[in-house]
């Protein structure tokens, strides 16, 4: 006999909503602040969902500690001003809150699993009304981030779920490698920011092109567990 999945983390950024283009304007305002180079779009998308420390280290390796802080410091007062002047843009993707209501009219119990923090997630959540699908939240705020499987170990022991009865779906190899590393399942999407070959290269059991396909790939991998 099968068992049951019963436990969704998403990841948010790539997966939830497309917030590239807030991402992308305030890391170049980050950079501009301190006169660096200002990094290409492409390589800004390859490292969200890092936790932002990481992701600003990736961009500028050769800079110490010290400056990755300075301008951390820099993207969040940039994101934060353009929130406060309406400017974030971060839409839904097709079809995130069907997917999200079926989910939990049949069940399920969701979580969140994001580099962001917590009052930037919550922010987030509540633009778009979704603040009572998740059970969960798990954010750069509750200790180490992607690839490192905290996140995901705290969503399962604060839900009662193990890792047999948990998936984790994102859109970046950093998810799928969390979710590796927890033991669960994992579902790449491919409208995020890293290629569906690099999710499938990173171990993910399956990649959905839209989330109408969500419902019936969870019953497809339930079937695949002994």
């Amino acid at each position: 006999m099968s068992r049951t999945l019963r436990l969704a983390v998403f990841d948010c950024d790539g997966t939830l909503v497309d917030s590239q283009s807030s991402i992308i304007e305030s890391m170049v305002a980050a950079f501009d602040a301190h006169t660096h180079p200002k990094p290409e779009a492409e390589d800004i998308r390859r490292v969200v969902g890092l936790p932002l420390r990481d992701a600003i280290g990736r961009l500028l390796p050769e800079e110490s500690p010290d400056v990755h802080g300075l301008v951390e410091d820099s993207y969040i007062n940039a994101f934060r001003g353009l929130r406060e002047k309406g400017l974030v843009e971060d839409p839904l993707y097709p079809g995130t809150l069907e997917m999200l209501n079926l989910l939990n009219e049949a069940g399920w119990i969701l979580g969140v699993a994001t580099g962001k923090s917590s009052r930037g997630l919550l922010n987030t959540l509540e633009t778009h009304g979704l603040t009572g699908h998740f059970t969960t939240l798990q954010t750069a705020d509750s200790g180490p981030g992607k690839p490192n499987p905290d996140m995901l170990i705290k969503a399962m022991t604060e839900t009662g779920a193990d890792p047999s009865s948990t998936v984790m779906i994102g859109d970046t190899t950093f998810d799928i490698e969390m979710a590796i590393r927890a033991n669960t399942m994992a579902i790449g999407v491919s409208w995020g920011y890293h290629p569906q070959e690099h999710l499938r290269s990173a171990g993910a059991h399956a990649v959905i092109e839209d989330f109408a396909e969500l419902p019936g790939m969870l019953k497809t991998l339930e079937g695949t567990l002994a």
